[in-house]
Protein backbone atom coordinates (compact mmCIF):
# COMPACT_ATOMS: atom_id res chain seq x y z
CA UNK A 1 0.00 0.00 0.00
CA UNK A 2 2.64 2.40 0.88
CA UNK A 3 4.53 1.82 -2.51
CA UNK A 4 1.12 2.81 -4.48
CA UNK A 5 1.10 5.62 -2.15
CA UNK A 6 4.29 7.12 -3.17
CA UNK A 7 3.52 6.63 -7.12
CA UNK A 8 0.27 8.31 -6.61
CA UNK A 9 1.90 11.22 -4.60
CA UNK A 10 4.98 11.20 -7.59
CA UNK A 11 2.36 11.29 -10.83
CA UNK A 12 -0.01 13.72 -8.96
CA UNK A 13 3.69 16.32 -8.56
CA UNK A 14 4.28 15.32 -12.20
CA UNK A 15 0.62 16.28 -12.81
CA UNK A 16 0.80 19.44 -10.69
CA UNK A 17 4.00 20.63 -12.37
CA UNK A 18 3.08 20.00 -16.06
CA UNK A 19 -0.59 21.31 -16.05
CA UNK A 20 0.74 25.00 -16.87
CA UNK A 21 0.23 25.74 -20.24
CA UNK A 22 2.93 23.53 -21.99
CA UNK A 23 1.14 20.61 -20.89
CA UNK A 24 -1.67 19.32 -23.04
CA UNK A 25 -0.25 17.79 -26.49
CA UNK A 26 -4.43 17.18 -27.65
CA UNK A 27 -5.87 20.67 -25.78
CA UNK A 28 -4.63 23.40 -23.72
CA UNK A 29 -6.66 26.32 -22.16
CA UNK A 30 -5.18 29.04 -20.42
CA UNK A 31 -7.81 31.33 -18.68
CA UNK A 32 -7.14 35.10 -16.62
CA UNK A 33 -9.53 36.82 -15.29
CA UNK A 34 -13.43 36.67 -13.93
CA UNK A 35 -16.10 34.45 -14.71
CA UNK A 36 -14.24 32.07 -17.25
CA UNK A 37 -15.80 28.56 -17.99
CA UNK A 38 -13.67 26.03 -19.76
CA UNK A 39 -14.95 22.65 -21.53
CA UNK A 40 -14.28 19.55 -23.48
CA UNK A 41 -14.79 16.12 -24.30
CA UNK A 42 -12.13 13.49 -26.29
CA UNK A 43 -12.91 10.13 -27.51
CA UNK A 44 -9.79 7.92 -28.53
CA UNK A 45 -6.70 6.63 -26.76
CA UNK A 46 -3.49 8.63 -25.64
CA UNK A 47 -5.37 12.18 -25.70
CA UNK A 48 -4.60 14.82 -23.26
CA UNK A 49 -6.25 18.00 -21.66
CA UNK A 50 -4.42 20.46 -19.41
CA UNK A 51 -6.52 23.24 -17.83
CA UNK A 52 -5.17 26.32 -16.07
CA UNK A 53 -7.40 28.64 -14.66
CA UNK A 54 -6.28 31.71 -12.57
CA UNK A 55 -9.27 33.88 -11.35
CA UNK A 56 -12.77 34.20 -9.82
CA UNK A 57 -15.61 32.09 -10.75
CA UNK A 58 -13.72 29.57 -12.94
CA UNK A 59 -15.14 26.30 -13.81
CA UNK A 60 -13.48 23.47 -15.67
CA UNK A 61 -14.87 20.57 -17.12
CA UNK A 62 -12.97 17.49 -18.91
CA UNK A 63 -14.25 14.85 -20.27
CA UNK A 64 -12.21 11.52 -21.94
CA UNK A 65 -13.41 7.94 -23.91
CA UNK A 66 -10.78 5.94 -24.52
CA UNK A 67 -7.55 4.17 -23.33
CA UNK A 68 -4.00 5.88 -21.41
CA UNK A 69 -5.67 9.39 -21.26
CA UNK A 70 -4.64 12.09 -18.72
CA UNK A 71 -6.49 15.03 -17.17
CA UNK A 72 -5.12 18.03 -15.70
CA UNK A 73 -6.60 20.59 -14.41
CA UNK A 74 -5.16 23.67 -12.08
CA UNK A 75 -7.18 26.48 -10.46
CA UNK A 76 -6.22 29.52 -8.22
CA UNK A 77 -8.92 31.74 -6.64
CA UNK A 78 -11.96 31.96 -5.19
CA UNK A 79 -15.63 29.56 -6.17
CA UNK A 80 -13.21 27.41 -8.87
CA UNK A 81 -15.31 23.98 -9.37
CA UNK A 82 -13.80 21.52 -11.45
CA UNK A 83 -15.23 18.14 -12.85
CA UNK A 84 -13.06 15.37 -14.79
CA UNK A 85 -14.36 12.23 -16.47
CA UNK A 86 -12.77 8.89 -17.63
CA UNK A 87 -13.35 5.71 -19.15
CA UNK A 88 -11.06 3.32 -20.39
CA UNK A 89 -8.00 1.76 -18.83
CA UNK A 90 -4.67 3.34 -17.28
CA UNK A 91 -6.09 6.97 -17.24
CA UNK A 92 -4.41 9.34 -14.99
CA UNK A 93 -6.15 12.66 -13.56
CA UNK A 94 -4.93 15.18 -11.10
CA UNK A 95 -6.03 18.34 -9.74
CA UNK A 96 -4.70 21.28 -7.98
CA UNK A 97 -6.49 23.97 -6.47
CA UNK A 98 -5.58 27.07 -4.20
CA UNK A 99 -8.33 29.46 -2.89
CA UNK A 100 -11.81 28.87 -1.07
CA UNK A 101 -15.23 26.92 -1.93
CA UNK A 102 -13.50 24.96 -4.25
CA UNK A 103 -15.19 21.59 -5.77
CA UNK A 104 -13.59 18.96 -7.44
CA UNK A 105 -15.01 15.73 -8.73
CA UNK A 106 -12.78 13.40 -10.59
CA UNK A 107 -14.78 9.92 -12.20
CA UNK A 108 -12.56 6.54 -13.57
CA UNK A 109 -14.04 4.00 -15.13
CA UNK A 110 -11.89 1.48 -16.00
CA UNK A 111 -8.62 -0.62 -14.28
CA UNK A 112 -5.13 0.70 -13.56
CA UNK A 113 -6.57 4.36 -12.84
CA UNK A 114 -4.68 7.14 -10.96
CA UNK A 115 -7.05 10.29 -9.31
CA UNK A 116 -4.76 12.47 -7.74
CA UNK A 117 -5.59 16.11 -6.16
CA UNK A 118 -4.94 19.03 -4.04
CA UNK A 119 -7.07 21.15 -2.25
CA UNK A 120 -5.92 24.16 0.00
CA UNK A 121 -8.13 27.14 1.42
CA UNK A 122 -11.74 27.48 2.75
CA UNK A 123 -14.98 24.86 2.36
CA UNK A 124 -13.21 22.63 -0.36
CA UNK A 125 -14.70 20.16 -0.84
CA UNK A 126 -13.65 16.40 -3.30
CA UNK A 127 -15.34 13.68 -4.65
CA UNK A 128 -13.77 10.60 -5.91
CA UNK A 129 -15.65 7.69 -7.85
CA UNK A 130 -13.14 4.59 -9.10
CA UNK A 131 -15.02 1.51 -10.66
CA UNK A 132 -12.50 -1.55 -11.68
CA UNK A 133 -9.49 -3.23 -10.71
CA UNK A 134 -6.02 -1.73 -9.71
CA UNK A 135 -6.96 1.64 -9.01
CA UNK A 136 -5.46 4.32 -7.12
CA UNK A 137 -6.64 7.87 -5.67
CA UNK A 138 -4.95 10.05 -3.50
CA UNK A 139 -6.90 13.51 -1.74
CA UNK A 140 -4.52 15.73 0.12
CA UNK A 141 -6.80 18.77 1.49
CA UNK A 142 -6.32 21.28 4.39
CA UNK A 143 -9.42 23.70 4.13
CA UNK A 144 -9.98 24.57 7.97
Amino acid sequence: MNRKLIITTAIAAIIGFTSAPAFANSINIEQWGWGNATGGAQVGTNNQIGVYQNGIWNNATSEQYGDNNVAATGQEGWNNDSHTEQYGNNNAAGVGQFGGNHTSTLIQDGNGNVAAGVQVGDGCEADVQQTGNGNVAAFVQACP
